[in-house]
């Protein structure tokens, strides 16, 4: 049982899966959508941001934060905000499966980048894992050089992911997972609007069709508000890295869900599937391997 209300690790990782089932459908609406990445985003942000906004005065909820967290909060928005353009832009310049493929080495870029900034020893076994993972991108999709500047695109949206969700991990230890959210996407809101500001965005590119309403308030409340605050919660109870590791799930649901979207089930090669159970069977085997370094460990100083 968790203590002091915790949901604990089990219905974390429950609630974390779930969310990244969520999140793989974002590259679905993002090709959908038919506005630009940058103008897609600021929609996106504004649509969550209100939506909590309402949430918290529904709850007459509390969300005053120091000055301090308030800055904190507002600048990591500007890399919440980054990797979500970034993200769909290399979804515009590739395809949906390159993308999702590439936002897989966020848990390569987070064994490394997790211990440096919290000062701590590198793991042997993330690296390892996120070799793994590395490995199974490579036989999921065999990268073409017409997609080189969407795989680069994406590669740097998943640095900025790997890089808020380390900050959040430390974060939401002391603040709570729905102001984090509101905070980072309000952040995320002002970077947008100001980059749309100074390279004249605000025109008649910002119009948008019928069809893409439905979709950008589906994305701006329940793939966002909704599922961002689940997945800044699950931090209470599990590392960046673990999150980090689970969302290689991402990939594997988006991907199969752009084959069903858009017929291209006929597309899936044996390197899918190889790849897909690497990342699987990775994702599934770290905490049992993880369980026994720490028991070997514990024999040892025994």
């Amino acid at each position: 049982m968790a203590k002091n209300g915790s949901a604990g690790p089990n219905k974390n990782l429950i609630i974390l899966h779930f969310t990244v089932f969520i999140w793989g459908f974002t590259g679905i609406l993002g090709a959908l959508i038919t506005i630009s990445a940058v103008q897609l985003v600021w929609y996106r942000v504004l649509i969550a941001f209100i939506s909590l906004f309402l949430y918290f005065k529904f709850n007459k909820t509390a969300i005053k934060v120091d000055r301090n967290t308030f800055l904190k909060l507002i600048f990591t928005g500007a890399l919440v905000g980054g990797h979500w353009v970034l993200f769909f832009a290399s979804i515009k310049l590739s395809t949906v499966p390159v993308t999702l493929v590439c936002l897989s080495s966020i848990t390569l870029f987070t064994a490394v980048l997790e211990p440096l900034i919290n000062k701590t020893k590198i793991s042997k076994l993330e690296i390892l894992a996120g070799l793994l993972i590395i490995t199974g991108i490579v036989l999921i999709f065999k990268f073409e050089t017409r997609y080189t500047k969407g795989i680069i695109t994406g590669l740097v949206s998943a640095v900025c992911a790997s890089l808020f969700a380390i900050i959040n991990s430390k974060m939401v230890k002391k603040n709570e997972a729905p102001t984090i959210a509101f905070y980072e996407l309000v952040g995320a809101f002002f970077w947008i609007s100001l980059y749309l500001l100074f390279t004249h965005g605000y025109n008649k590119s910002l119009l948008l069709k019928s069809s893409d309403i439905g979709y950008l308030v589906l994305l701006g409340t329940i793939c966002t508000s909704l599922a961002y605050v689940a997945g800044v919660s699950v931090m209470r109870e599990l590392s960046a890295f673990k999150v980090a590791l689970v969302t290689n799930l991402e990939p594997v649901y988006g991907i199969l869900m752009s084959f069903i979207f858009f017929g291209d089930m006929n597309k899936m090669t044996t390197g899918f599937w190889v790849g897909a159970v690497i990342i699987l069977s990775t994702i599934f085997l770290y905490p049992v391997a993880q369980k026994q370094v720490v028991k070997r460990k514990t024999r040892s100083q025994a």
